[in-house]
Parts: C-alpha cells; structure tokens; sequence
C-alpha cells in the first residue's frame, strides 16, 4: 500500500500534467480558431505589451554589455559626427520615429506595437544600448537591423545624433536636415567590412536574412514561410549553371547577387544593393549547403 507522501506526490504530478496537457490543448484551440485578432488596428492588451517591453529592455541590457562605445562620444559628438546621423536619421529613421516637429509617417503611425518618438531614447538607453538596437534591430517590432547596411562610422554617427535629440529644438532639427549635402543624399548606407575579416559562411546566413532572400526563396538553415516566388536553394553547388547562363562558381554566384539584371536583364531578381563582402559571404554559404 502506497505512503501517504507518496500519494500526494503522484497527487501533485497529475495535477500538474492534467494543467499542462489542458493548456496545451487551449492553446491549440485558440491557434485553430483563428480567435486571436493579429490585425494592426487592435492593440496588444496592456499587461501583454508591458511584458513584451520589459523582455525587450532586459534583452537588450543583456546583450549590449560588452559593447564599448567610440571616446569620442564620451565628450559629445564632433559637428561632422552630429550632421551625419542627423542625415542618417532623416534618411532612415524619422519614417517610422518622427523627428523635433516633424510627425511619423503613415508606416511608423499605423504599426504595432507603433515606434514612438526617439526624442527620450538618451534618457532611458546608454548609448551601447542604442548602438544595439540601431545593429541588430528588434524582431517582432518592425524594427530593422542596420548592420549589414550602415558601416560602423555611421551606426555610430547615429547614436551620436539620438543622444544630442533631446537638447535638439525644431528649428535647429530644420536647418540640419535641409542642408544641401544632407538634401542631396550624399550620406548613403554603405556597409563596409572591417579589414582583416575573411569570408565567413555564418556572416553570410546572417546577410542573407537581412537581405530578405528568404521572403522569395526557400533556404536551409534560415527560418521563414513555404515560398515559391523563386527557386529554392538547396543544393546549389551541385546545378551546373545559374540563372540559366553562367557556370556555376563562386565568382559568377557572387556576381549574380549583386547585379542579377546585368546578367539576365529580364530577371525578376532584383538588385539588392548587396556589397562585395556580404555577396562573397552569402554565396559561401550558399555552396556549403548539401
């Protein structure tokens, strides 16, 4: 005859599977049902975006803490610094964020959770923290990563300009943004490798997802939705020709992702605006894929 501790534990154990197993199946329910409104126009409920947010802040602590921010940010920012992020900024971030009189546009007004305005950010986030987020962006928010299209100057110049934002007035933000130079968009993003960096097959799975190759084609190893806009590419080292017309190497491969329409002008395949760096990466994974 069983112990009375005994009893209970075994009490215990098919309380606590009978409650799993019931969540579970709640929880298949409400998936099948469809009754969980994902649409854009219905906020998350408060105490769900309060942990989101808070996951978000500590994720973010976390994993900038071995970031070490440039000397000279320590000392404010240089005038040439501060002009660049703030064309920078307007190029590519006041879309979503807004900026000192200057309202969001209707992208960055209708998402959610929406972007809100940066004007606080160097109040609530050290400037590592900021150079994180502004890096590797943050999934499931709508924010990008800007690693593979700003080179380290820029994602700097960047945090540069949000930490002065809060002492920046609207005038002041006015004339920095209709400066000619800043007008002709002559502060593009160009990513650049730092030297000494050889080709990497991680780097390169990375690059492909920021990219957004895998929102046309299906690739092993990186996550995303059953695609057919374009071919997959599973077993690319072993066709013979890409596209068609050029035999399959390294080179042509990595020819092919930067200027496709060069090669086949009737491509579907778009240019990508992919540099020589991430496009060697990229094909070396590519052609590791068995």
């Amino acid at each position: 005859m069983p112990s009375r501790r005994a009893t209970i534990v075994r009490t215990v154990a098919d309380t606590l599977l009978a409650c799993a197993l019931a969540g579970v199946l709640g929880g298949w329910i409400v998936l099948k049902s469809g009754w969980y409104n994902i649409g854009a126009t219905r906020q998350h409920w408060q105490p769900v975006y309060t942990l989101l947010e808070q996951g978000m802040h500590e994720s973010v602590r976390h994993h900038a803490r071995e970031v070490v921010a440039p000397a000279v940010l320590a000392g404010g920012a240089a005038q040439a610094q501060l002009a660049a992020g703030a064309g920078l900024y307007r190029q590519h971030c006041a879309q979503c964020h807004g900026a000192p009189g200057v309202a969001q546009e209707a992208i960055g007004k209708s998402m959610q959770p929406i972007p809100g305005p940066l004007v606080e950010a160097a109040r609530r986030w050290q400037a590592s923290e900021l150079y994180w987020i502004t890096r590797h962006g943050i999934k499931m928010s709508g924010m990008p990563a800007w690693g593979h299209h700003l080179d380290e100057e820029q994602l700097w110049a960047v945090v540069a300009f949000l930490r002065q934002l809060p002492a920046i007035s609207t005038q002041q933000y006015a004339r920095l943004a209709s400066a000619p130079a800043l007008l002709n968009d002559t502060v593009p993003a160009t990513h650049k490798r730092a030297p000494g960096k050889a080709t990497s097959i991680e780097r390169g799975k990375v690059a492909l997802t920021q990219f957004a190759c895998q929102a046309c084609h299906m690739i092993p190893g990186i996550t995303g939705s059953t695609v057919h806009v374009g071919p997959p590419l599973d077993k690319l080292a072993q066709r013979g020709y890409l596209a068609g017309r050029l035999p399959n190497t390294e080179a042509h491969l990595q020819q092919w992702i930067r200027d496709p329409q060069a090669i086949k002008p009737r491509t579907a395949m778009p240019d990508l605006g992919v540099g020589v760096d991430d496009a060697r990466d990229m094909a070396a994974y590519l052609l590791s894929l068995d």
